[in-house]
């Protein structure tokens, strides 16, 4: 890829991390939603998937004392599957079916209002483990539907940010075993990734100690706003591919 695109996307790390870190959620599918215009579609979710292990793991580095580990066995458990059967799903999909899936799913998570599921027990983490896995192959940026579960499930503020951050990391993990395994090849990508990394990091600084003091619903709409172009594009760029081929 061409060295300005690659600059905008680890300047974008920063910034999509410090969204997460101050509004909560949201970073992951920004992010997800650049690359989309910027990355070859082949490699949009595997390289997403490594830059978001990174800026996960760090969060739950952090509050590991936080951590609800017997629920994190149990999404583990049905991430294994989960993993597998989309990586077959990704492998029959052509490139303008890719771009059209992974724009209508980032209006989805930009405008659906997801509902706050009730408490669940250790088998419904495997079954969500499995589903949001089995998603994450295939579009990515998984992280609302995973908290939607752990909002009810854990109330209590550094319980829901340690597990969840716990929970995407490895799920990004998962992911990227399975990416490797089925064939992609991260070496070229590996320079892109330590620096995405790295700004993400700044960006998760960054977002603690500044962004919190931004009007959260002005800067919400012009969020929004910014996502839906984004995957209207990616759906006219499928739409145009379709034609021509």
């Amino acid at each position: 890829m061409d060295a300005w695109a690659a600059l905008v996307l680890i300047t974008a790390s920063f910034f999509t991390s410090a969204l997460t870190v101050s509004v909560g959620i949201g970073g992951g599918v920004a992010l997800l939603a650049l690359m989309g215009y910027l990355v070859p579609v082949a490699a949009i979710i595997p390289v997403h998937g490594v830059v978001q292990l990174g800026s996960n793991v760090g969060r739950a580095a952090i509050l590991r004392s936080h951590v609800a580990w017997t629920c994190l066995a149990a999404f583990f458990i049905g991430a294994v599957p989960g993993a597998w059967a989309g990586g077959s799903v990704v492998g029959i999909l052509s490139d303008s079916m890719l771009k059209a899936a992974l724009g209508g799913f980032i209006l989805l998570i930009t405008w659906m209002r997801l509902p706050r599921l009730a408490a669940i027990r250790l088998p419904g983490f495997a079954l969500t483990g499995a589903i949001t896995t089995f998603l994450t192959m295939i579009f990515g940026a998984t992280g609302p539907f995973n908290a939607v579960v752990l909002s009810k499930t854990f109330p209590e503020r550094l319980r829901f940010q340690a597990t969840t951050a716990a929970v995407m990391s490895l799920q990004h993990l998962v992911k990227t075993a399975a990416f490797a395994l089925a064939g992609f090849a991260f070496g070229p990508w590996l320079p892109l990734i330590v620096a995405m990394i790295l700004t993400g990091l700044g960006g998760t600084w960054f977002g603690t100690h500044i962004l919190r003091k931004t009007p959260e619903s002005r800067f919400q709409l012009i969020f929004k706003i910014c996502l839906t172009v984004l995957a209207l594009d990616l759906i006219r760029r499928s739409v145009a591919g379709m034609a021509h081929g």
